[in-house]
This record gives structure tokens, sequence and C-alpha cells, in this order.
């Protein structure tokens, strides 16, 4: 899990006071205390029924699996953070993600990572965030970040269109689209969205 050392600025500053009024320069070398602080990450809860059916299992063993590798990759690229539960649903023809932190899953053939991934996009707030039609509402995402970065990916001319709710490149809307090193930028694409504003 990623880590970060953030500065505690508590104990040791510029200068100390001693007594009533009476300030003491810090000695250059004094140590600064530090403190690991863990980086946000997303966690993810499947509701079960208490005797599931065959049917229910299977559809719970390949949801286990997707959300699994979609959250790894997430948490692996991202300090991004969310509490999502997850749901069997088979009146759900795809799946879909809300931006409240449910993802539902229907039918079997979505039940892959790329799926995973892309819900889980629509519950940081890709397409249901109450930004999204201010960053994407013209059709090309117009945050620096995220812009700055599909550029990075796919030169000067490269940009993120956007419409329906969705993102392309890397918004990993069709299941042909998924590549470990597409999976890899949409986890990058997303967290760079926030940073934008989302």
């Amino acid at each position: 899990m990623p880590w970060r050392d953030k500065a505690v600025v508590a104990a040791l500053t510029a200068a100390v006071l001693v007594g009533p009024g009476v300030a003491q320069a810090t000695p250059q070398n004094a140590p600064v205390a530090q403190e690991q602080v863990a980086a946000a990450s997303i966690t993810w809860t499947l509701e079960r029924a208490s005797n599931p059916t065959a049917d229910q299992r299977t559809a719970y063993d390949l949801i286990t699996r997707a959300m699994n590798a979609a959250v790894a990759r997430y948490n692996n690229l991202s300090d991004l953070g969310k509490s999502i539960t997850v749901r069997y649903d088979p009146g759900v023809p795809t799946a879909d993600g809300n931006i409240n932190g449910t993802i539902r899953f229907g039918n079997r053939s979505y039940m892959t990572e790329r799926t995973a991934l892309h819900e889980i996009a629509h519950t940081i707030g890709v397409g249901t965030s109450s930004r999204w039609s201010s960053l994407a509402g013209s059709g090309t995402w117009t945050g620096a970040q995220a812009t700055a970065l599909v550029k990075q990916f796919d030169g000067s001319s490269a940009k993120l269109s956007t419409g329906g709710g969705h993102f392309w490149p890397y918004g990993l809307n069709y299941e042909n689209e998924f590549s470990s090193t597409a999976a890899d930028r949409h986890v990058q694409i997303v967290a760079a969205m926030v940073r934008d504003g989302l």
C-alpha cells in the first residue's frame, strides 16, 4: 500500500517559547517528527443471500474475482478512497455504479475486471458527480490534470472525449477496450479527474 510522509508541525517550530514572552531558536539539526499516513483506499463488500442458490454462488464468485482485481489495481495506482457495496441483481441488464457507493452486477458477461473498473469510476464521480457537467459537459474534458495525462499517453493532440456520463479513450466502456495498459491508464485518468475537481 502506498505511504506518504507528512511532517508533523506541532512540537518543533522555527522558535520555541521557553518562558513567558521569551523565544529561543530551534537547533539546526533538531529532529523533525515524522508521521506515516496511509493513503486512502477503496474497500468493498458484497451483499450475499443467507442461503444462496447455485446461480447466486456462481455470480458471487465471478463478482468477487472481478472486484478484487479492480480494487487492487485502483489501490496500487491511486490514492482514491471509497467504500463500495456490491450487489448481484439479475434484473440489471449489464452493470451500474452510483456515486452513493453502490455497484450492481446483473448479466454474467459483465462480471469482469473491465466492468468493475468502469463501475468503480462511476462511484467516484465519473458521470455521476455534480461537477461532471461543468468539467465534461462540452463533450471534451476541460480539467488540466487529466487532459495533460492523456496527452502524455497519446500525444499532444490527444483529448478526453465525454458523453452520456462516460469518457474515452481509457474509459473502458466496452470489453474490447480492456488491456492491462488501458486498465492502468483508466485508473490514472480517473485519479487525475478527481484532482481536477470531479
